[in-house]
């Protein structure tokens, strides 16, 4: 309690967003500059540019129109950048400047579904939903070819690699492709052997040879000479992308030979390479588990040695291609974050549970992203032990996982454990020691799980796979689903939360019922023990928080704030304050002394599942089904400081401007208080010049001395004064000045002159027809006094 008492008086009182872990990859397009140092992906409205190297993003471009981007292509030689979107316009951009350098009509009567350059970086070409191909020349701006005849969306344009050869290649819906010549303006020929969408086209070096793969499970080999298919491959997957290799051995990939190799990406989600010539599969990587793991894209860097490929949950996976060594990932589009919580001993990592089977590891200082393969469905919930090493998670599959993260930032899975009969949808660690988690389910039961004393040890590797967990206790808590579990800082007592609308306390380890707290409305989302006193807060759908008394199981007090349901609640601030969020995006910060609600950060916009304080208590993660991971910063001290500085410095200003008025220095005096922005003090400064013996012609002298932008700052300031009877004079007398030798031309050029003047002129009028009553008065009082008789007094008596 000594503690807390003496946290009192550090409240916090605001946050600010530090950093933001937002998508920037929606499904489409991905693409590499030859150097394999930016990448290209479209996310929306927007294409935006990745360094590959910090995962940072240096340009995020938008059209004019603000439209979905449809289709874009970066030119072979990295310069120009061609974005085409829903509102048929297509944009021509210097990318690294970030820039439009030519805006034009599509013509195309239905949006651009893909477009490609040629090899010389000048021709560029577009297929459209309307079945055209249009090729333009980007360099002379004008359109040079429009190809029609293929039926429905064109979804596959490229150019022969031998730009002498003047060959454009087309695929439709209608599976087959076509080969247009650029030079007679024609259809040379149609290659009819897919029977299923032609998903990629890709040529060998030497321009001779053309693979083409489809999602009929083939891919073919082409003779470009004879335009005839030479061999078949069937792959016995649906293929969205194939990359034909450089023909060079690479032992790693199982080529041996210099003859024709190329590699597979599709529906079983793993790179495959195959020799063409015997048709067999030479290397496969291992298949990694869970939904979401089929991959839509496929592309090779060449120069860079890079192979980039994007799996259908948005996770883009770059590669080194001789080897097929993973180098670098990132996490393109995390869709609704359902929890998140800080890593490492210094909060250097976060670890975001999303709509996904995987976890995404983030190191906030480099924005390097990890994902971690070990549940088969959504991963619902996680939390961290005390060290910040070891962490669990758990999942719709059942299962729970505990994963260790190394001094490298490298995480592991160690142990996994299952036993419950529904998803386990909330988990907690042991608070003091690495000992032993406890899980809650929709099966209404929780479970105790010990951990292993190998677990906790550094030294152990996962190089003997995940030690299998046993459940230690199993107890029936709810008789609905159990959303929250919370361990006491003493590792004695466990809380649950339900959605049977109460919480309950446990004795540990054998989970003896010590109470129930019963008072929400609807069912709870969260409950949390305060880290110093003996009280538990619960968060309910109710839209309210409520703090309990553990000993006598007494509501003590009840915060409403939030428009919709409560989701997470922590406490902060050595217990003195809560954090807490809702479905409604907000995020409140309560002082739990008085009841106050602090502060509303409005960051999100929609429901905040994840909230969770770093160890200093400096810093705050919330996660929301907006897809966005913020990272909050407490900047109290800060906006202290510059709060005490700011009085400072205004208590030296208020000195200051009492001494030029004291030695009659009006116009430094006037000038200081415009820069204060306070019309009282500036009326004070015109009062103290108008008790001057001089008052006309110091304040003329004084107010035509001012710079422009501050006779514009007087001017408003009167309109202020000029509301109040008692003021009104100062006011008129400033206008006097301005009005008989500022030009019109120059008063109605004054920013918000015409405002002013609207203001201005009923409360002016008003001030004139009272002084015109007094005036009218005045005068009929005078004339009284001038027209009155009176009696003559009788003289006094004669003194006797």
């Amino acid at each position: 309690m000594a503690e807390a008492a003496a946290g009192v008086g550090r409240f916090k009182s605001n946050y600010a967003v530090e950093r933001k872990i937002e998508p920037f990859y929606k499904g489409g397009k991905v693409q590499l500059d030859q150097t394999g140092q930016h990448l290209f992906c479209v996310c929306g409205t927007r294409v935006n540019i990745l360094d590959v190297a910090s995962g940072t993003m240096l340009q995020s471009l938008e059209q004019e129109d603000q439209e979905d981007i449809t289709a874009f292509d970066l030119s072979p030689d990295d310069k120009v950048l061609v974005t085409a979107s829903r509102a048929l316009l297509l944009a021509q951009w210097a990318w690294q400047e970030g820039s439009i350098t030519r805006l034009w009509k599509a013509i195309h009567t239905a949006p651009v579904a893909t477009m490609a350059f040629d090899p010389t970086s000048t021709l560029l070409a577009t297929g459209g939903c309307d079945g055209a191909v249009r090729v333009w020349d980007v360099v002379q701006h004008y359109g040079t070819h429009h190809f029609r005849g293929s039926p429905g969306v064109i979804h596959l344009v490229a150019f022969h690699p031998d730009p002498a050869r003047l060959l454009l290649f087309s695929s439709a819906a209608d599976t087959s492709i076509r080969v247009w010549s650029l030079q007679d303006r024609s259809c040379l020929a149609m290659l009819t052997a897919h029977y299923s969408a032609v998903t990629s086209l890709t040529f060998s070096a030497d321009g001779h040879t053309m693979l083409s793969s489809g999602r009929d499970k083939i891919c073919i080999v082409w003779d470009l000479q004879s335009l005839q298919a030479t061999r078949t491959v069937p792959v016995f997957e649906s293929v969205e992308a194939a990359v034909l290799l450089p023909e060079e051995p690479a032992p790693e990939l199982g080529v041996k030979s210099a003859g024709l190799h190329f590699l597979t990406a599709g529906d079983q989600g793993t790179l495959r390479v195959w020799e063409a010539a015997s048709g067999q599969c030479v290397h496969a990587q291992r298949q990694l588990p869970g939904p979401g793991r089929e991959l839509t894209h496929c592309t090779l860097a060449r120069a860079a040695g890079l192979l980039l490929s994007v799996t259908a949950d948005h996770n883009l996976l770059l590669y080194e291609a001789r080897s097929l060594q993973l180098q670098k990932q990132f996490a393109g589009y995390s869709e609704e974050v359902l929890d998140v919580r800080f890593l490492g001993p210094k909060d250097s990592h976060v670890v975001v549970a999303s709509n996904s089977p995987c976890l995404k590891v983030f190191e906030l200082q480099t924005s390097a992203c990890q994902i971690l393969h070990g549940h088969t469905d959504i991963v619902l919930a996680l939390d961290v032990f005390r060290k910040g090493w070891l962490f669990v998670s758990c999942a719709k599959d059942q299962s729970i996982c505990v994963w260790r993260m190394n001094k490298a930032g490298e995480v592991a899975c160690v142990a996994q454990g299952s036993g419950h009969t529904h998803s386990v949808g909330t988990i907690c660690c042991s608070r003091l020691k690495e000992t032993f988690l406890v899980t809650g389910s929709q099966d209404c039961t929780v479970k105790l799980w010990p951990l292993p004393e190998a677990l906790s040890s550094k030294s152990t590797g996962p190089d003997g796979g995940p030690v299998l967990l046993q459940a230690q206790a199993t107890q029936h808590c709810h008789d609905k689903d159990i959303n929250s579990v919370a361990i006491a800082p003493n590792d004695k007592l466990l809380a649950t939360g339900s959605q049977d609308r109460t919480a309950k306390l446990w004795a540990l380890p054998q989970c003896q019922l010590l109470g129930v707290f019963s008072g929400h409305r609807r069912g709870l989302w969260c409950v949390q023990f305060s880290p110093m006193d003996q009280v538990l807060a619960t968060a309910s759908a109710d839209g309210t928080v409520k703090l309990w008394a553990l000993q006598d199981f007494s509501c003590l007090k009840t915060f409403e704030g939030h428009d919709a349901s409560v989701l997470k609640v922590a406490f902060v601030s050595r217990g003195t304050q809560l954090l807490s969020s809702g479905s409604d995006g907000l995020v409140k910060l309560w002082t739990i002394k008085n009841n106050e609600c602090v502060r509303t950060l409005d960051a999100h916009e929609d429901k905040v599942w994840g909230l969770h304080c770093s160890r200093l208590d400096d810093h705050a993660l919330t996660g929301a089904s907006d897809s966005c991971v913020i990272l909050w910063k407490d900047v109290t001290e800060v906006e202290q400081a510059e709060e005490q500085a700011k009085r400072e410095e205004q208590m030296v200003k208020q000195q200051e401007l009492d001494n030029l008025l004291h030695e009659k220095r009006y116009l430094q005096a006037l000038g200081l208080a415009i820069s204060l922005d306070r019309p009282h003090t500036v009326l004070t400064v015109i009062q103290a010049i108008q008790r001057d013996p001089e008052a006309c012609e110091k304040l003329e002298a004084t107010v035509l001395q001012l710079r422009r932008d501050q006779k514009e700052a007087l001017l408003r300031f009167c309109v202020t004064w000029n509301t109040n009877s008692r003021h009104c004079h100062e006011a008129q007398a400033v206008l006097a000045v301005l009005l008989q030798h500022e030009a019109p031309e120059e008063l109605l050029a004054y920013d918000g002159v015409r405002a002013s003047l609207e203001a201005l002129l009923p409360y002016t009028e008003r001030h004139f027809q009272r002084l015109s009553r007094m005036l009218q008065a005045a005068t009929f009082l005078d004339f009284l006094w001038h027209n009155m008789k009176l009696p003559t007094l009788p003289a006094a008596p004669a003194a006797l």
